[in-house]
């Protein structure tokens, strides 16, 4: 059955979660949409930042904005969001550098905002990763500066009263600190994080966040990149042949990650965001919330990679996100048909 578009196929009833393999292949991209008032708040994958490469340590300038605004949630329903942001985009920037690198990092909040914000940053030592420092009302700036002492990649979100609202509302990002001498070069770099929202639940229209939802820890969405789908509405792109790294992390503020990829094997993962030795061959890995992980794979065929939590049943929340791959195909590795 050849179904038009994942949240049609949602929304329809024609998925079955039991067998991947019926369904993975009729993941499509949907148009976009236009929601009045709103504005698309997913990250762009691809905005990995600039790769360290072989430079020695640094002084560098970070800066992020506190950006509260009305977001598109559920393009299919043209449902909508307040969400709580980093630069008006979830997750955050991602943030990278080496280690040994001296850092300023300033938070401006928006003089439009409505409450306080700040940012802990687990790649920092020093009080709350930098939360204390950075306490910011509507229409302030706060700066402080860290060494990079850990190589690693890590999380950094909102620690404002209420926690878990302000990260759920879409506070989060990831911070690299590369190793000396940098990461080994690939041929593409993408940079995913795995979000929950709690909200009413409205079938159309605006959603309101929801307290007691998330007390109870039940999500009504959970998302990649900020918004149900995201990443299957506009997937991400390689070739046949290519080496590909893959960030993720986990924002939460609740759920753990089985951060799995349908139709390919990890050949590299590692595990916690260490830059360590790598495990090899995984076919799903656990990340928990404020966790990251690297995953390295080669796109070995043409296919659509479909990158999913493991945990099955937030695929009708939301959760999922496309990597195709194009180019010949590899008969010796995959084809149709019996043998001859």
């Amino acid at each position: 059955m050849k179904v038009k578009g994942i949240i049609g196929a949602l929304s329809l009833g024609l998925l079955t979660l039991g067998s991947s393999a019926s369904w993975a292949a009729d993941v499509v991209a949907t148009a976009p949409v236009s929601v009045a008032g709103a504005v698309d708040i997913h990250q762009d994958p691809t905005a990995v930042g600039t790769p360290v490469g072989k430079r020695g340590p640094a002084t560098l300038k970070m800066h992020l904005e506190a950006v509260e605004l009305e977001g598109i949630l559920d393009p299919a329903k043209k449902t909508t969001f307040t969400y709580w942001t980093y630069n008006s985009k979830v997750p955050g920037p991602m943030l990278r550098a080496r280690v040994g690198d001296t850092i300023e990092v300033t938070l401006a909040n928006r003089k439009d905002s409505t409450v306080t914000h700040n940012v802990d940053l687990h790649a920092v030592w020093g009080q709350g990763g930098g939360a204390a420092a950075t306490v910011v009302a509507p229409g302030e700036s706060k700066s402080f500066v860290f060494k990079a002492m850990n190589p690693g990649l890590y999380v950094y979100h909102c620690a404002t009263p209420i926690i878990p609202q302000h990260i759920s509302s879409g506070m989060y990002g990831l911070i690299l600190i590369e190793p000396a001498g940098g990461l080994p070069k690939v041929d593409k770099e993408f940079y995913m994080m795995q979000g929950e929202i709690y909200t009413d639940g409205a079938a159309t229209g605006h959603r309101s966040f929801d307290v007691p939802s998330l007390l109870a820890e039940h999500p009504t969405d959970v998302v990649i990149n900020g918004s149900r789908m995201a990443l299957a509405n506009n997937p991400m792109k390689v070739k046949v042949g290519d080496n590909v790294r893959v960030f993720f992390g986990v924002g939460g503020p609740n759920l753990t990650s089985a951060f799995h990829a349908i139709g390919t094997v990890y050949d590299k993962v590692w595990n916690e965001g260490t830059t360590g030795a790598p495990l090899l061959n995984v076919q799903t890995t656990v990340v928990p919330p404020g966790g990251a992980t690297m995953v390295e794979f080669k796109a070995r065929v043409p296919a659509k990679y479909i990158f999913v939590d493991h945990a099955l049943s937030r695929f009708a929340k939301g959760n999922a996100a496309i990597m195709i791959a194009e180019g010949d195909e590899q008969p010796n590795i995959f084809r149709t048909g019996k043998l001859k």
